[in-house]
């Protein structure tokens, strides 16, 4: 009996498990000139990888041209990428996305304001939020295509196509 009671209160103080947190909305002026990139259309309703990065962080250099692969791969299975470069001028910011031919969406964050609303602690940094808007992964540091796949593939899996038999047609009779 006593040991019920015991494992009875470490249940209730156990609690529920925790849920990833929410991801924080932001707004940036994109760098290509094209208007803005407001996360809140796509939270909730696209999976998005949000990637801080910077003209003078030597990780993100040797790593841009694997942000476009993966952009590329995952854009027609519902997945958005914006990189948010941080501590950057406007002119070193696009001279970056320039040289390393990224076509995913950019903006400016100078001051850090939207990267430590996502606990920004230095570049790269990157946050997978899935479609119910939550944070579900933070990879502080280098990452490579094998390792994001691992997060994302399992967030834009479709349900197998289930065939549905058609209706069968009684036979006639004479």
């Amino acid at each position: 009996m006593r040991l019920a009671l015991i494992l009875g209160a470490l249940l209730l103080a156990a609690g529920p498990a925790a849920a990833a947190p929410a991801a924080p909305a932001f707004t940036v002026t994109l760098l290509d000139g094209s208007g803005h990139f407001d996360s809140r259309a796509q939270l909730g309703k696209q999976v998005l990888v949000v990637r801080f990065q910077a003209s003078w962080c030597k990780v993100c250099n040797q790593e841009a041209a694997m942000f476009e692969r993966v952009y590329k791969k995952y854009r027609a299975s519902g997945v958005e990428l914006v990189s948010v470069q941080v501590q950057d001028t406007e002119a070193d910011a696009r001279h970056f996305l320039e040289v390393n031919k990224a076509t995913y969406p950019a903006g400016l964050d100078p001051r850090l304001k939207i990267a430590n609303r996502f606990g920004f602690r230095g570049t790269p940094y990157t946050v997978v939020i899935n479609k119910r808007g939550e944070m579900v992964a933070r990879v502080h540091g280098r990452t490579d295509e094998a390792r994001l796949a691992k997060i994302l593939d399992p967030l834009v899996k479709r349900a197998p196509d289930v065939k549905v038999p058609a209706p069968k047609v009684p036979a006639r009779t004479k």
